[in-house]
């Protein structure tokens, strides 16, 4: 065993049978990490047991008794397990592959590029350093995103908290639909806190954020050289989802390639990374999320009809605000509370008149343009009480039909119209910046972009 070089750097056992082999890592990889050695599993155990290692470089055959794949299994069943890292011959690859579906990290083929190993054991280190955060954020998490954060007793959000607990240990894929700003990673938190995997990770992608390329690449991952820039392997965020959820929001956004490339992950359980051609089997529940109407661009021909009923086993339809306005009080009692704890001060409620207007606004922007709004209230207010004057002007200002009166709107409730009608108004109001106007509206700047293509309102920033 070889002591660790200085006491401010990550700790690494190398195990490794071949004396050159095990010297030469040590020497391409101590500035990096505290260095331990071991030539075989008994002296690997002695220094695990002994000492508190963040990684483990094992080669996969080794001497004395016990392999690679044993020294995997024990070290996982330690109290401080280090993230493993194996190294094989090519000949090898399958065992190693079964190796990860067991908890390895990843593995090298021998002869090693000792650029490429230090690369993947600082990925490994990252990974466990987010796993060890999360370890200590579960409970929090566990009470943050249970139903304590999605507050409701409306009749239609009884529905589906109820719905909820029913499919929430299943390992049906569950597509939540509803306006931007109901709340749909919220209901996709509680799906899987509530579930069996709440203690593996729940992963969320915004489809919408990125091209189709990048997309791509971030699902699934790639391989070294599968494209430009690609200078080595990524592993995708389905792979960093395994046994546990991923959250595919803006689903209806993805390009026909990633519509094919998802299909299959949800009917095989298998995925290739770009540029790659072996199968890496997954254990990923699914939870997708839109805020587009998914049938109608199925009959369009935008969207695949049979990835959208592998996708839709269980719908999950939450309801904008304006329909459960009889939420609102709890709502706003809860958020007040956060906001003023968050800021120091003693504001506990709302004026009459203050409460009168957040019932008569109709909440284009749903539960997140109400936390805004309240968050503003909170911050602004000079007494114990969230006043009307400590309100946008546009909630006070309104009427019971429109956020500026129905003299302001267009003559025709048409959806579309409305719909333009508003993104108008928010780059009106934001002195035409989208990425402001997009956040305004509850939606990504990409679909911002879409829009204002579709609606001829492109003319630039």
């Amino acid at each position: 065993m070889a002591m660790p070089l200085r006491g401010n750097l990550p700790t690494l056992l190398i195990v490794e049978d071949e004396k050159n082999t095990r010297d030469g890592l040590r020497r391409a990889l101590e500035d990096k990490f505290e260095i331990y050695l071991a030539p075989d599993a008994t002296g690997a155990m002695n220094v695990l047991e002994s000492e508190k290692i963040d990684v483990l470089l094992s080669d996969l055959r080794l001497g004395g008794g016990m392999d690679g794949m044993e020294l995997l299994a024990k070290a996982q069943s330690l109290p401080h397990a280090p993230v493993c890292v194996l190294m094989t011959a090519y000949g090898s690859v399958d065992i190693a592959v079964e190796a990860m579906k067991r908890g390895a990290y990843d593995y090298v083929t021998k002869p090693l590029n000792l650029e490429e190993v230090e690369l993947l054991l600082l990925r490994a280190l990252r990974s466990r350093t987010v796993e060890a955060e999360n370890a200590q954020l579960r409970q929090e998490l566990d009470k943050k995103y249970g139903f304590e954060r999605f507050i409701g007793d409306s009749p239609g959000m009884l529905k589906v908290f109820e719905l909820i607990r029913q499919v929430a240990n299943s390992t049906a894929t569950v597509l939540i639909e509803g306006e931007s700003g109901t709340g749909k990673e919220l209901a996709a938190q509680a799906l899987h806190q509530l579930s069996g995997r709440k203690n593996n990770p729940f992963v969320a992608v915004h489809c919408a954020a990125l091209s189709a390329q990048l997309l791509e690449s971030e699902l699934f991952g790639h391989e070294r050289g599968a494209f430009t820039g690609a200078t080595g392997r990524r592993i995708g965020r389905f792979e960093e989802a395994n046994h546990g959820t991923i959250f595919l929001d803006e689903i209806g956004e993805i390009d026909a390639a990633t519509q094919v490339k998802l299909l299959r992950v949800l009917g095989e359980r298998t995925l290739q990374r770009v540029g790659g051609n072996a199968n890496i089997a997954v254990d990923v529940r699914v939870i997708a999320a839109t805020n587009r109407d998914l049938e109608k661009l199925v009959a369009e021909g935008k969207f695949r009809e049979d990835l959208y009923f592998r996708l839709a086993v269980v719908p999950l339809k939450l309801p904008p605000l304006r329909e459960r306005k009889e939420d609102i009080p709890l709502l706003a009692a809860a958020m007040i509370k956060e906001f003023a704890l968050e800021n120091g001060k003693k504001v506990s409620g709302m004026t009459a008149d203050a409460q009168e207007a957040l019932q008569r606004y109709d909440w284009p922007g749903n539960v997140r343009e109400l936390r805004t709004t309240l968050q503003y209230g909170v911050t602004v207010a000079r007494g114990e009480r969230i006043g009307l004057k400590d309100l946008p002007e546009r909630i006070f200002g309104s009427n019971s039909s429109s956020r500026g009166g129905a003299s302001s709107l267009p003559g025709s409730f048409n959806l579309e119209k409305m719909e333009k009608y508003l993104i108008e108004k928010a780059l009106e109001a934001c002195g035409g910046s989208r990425t402001e106007a997009a956040q305004k509206l509850g939606i990504s700047r990409r679909t911002l972009h879409r829009k204002l293509n579709f609606y001829h309102l492109d003319k630039g920033e």
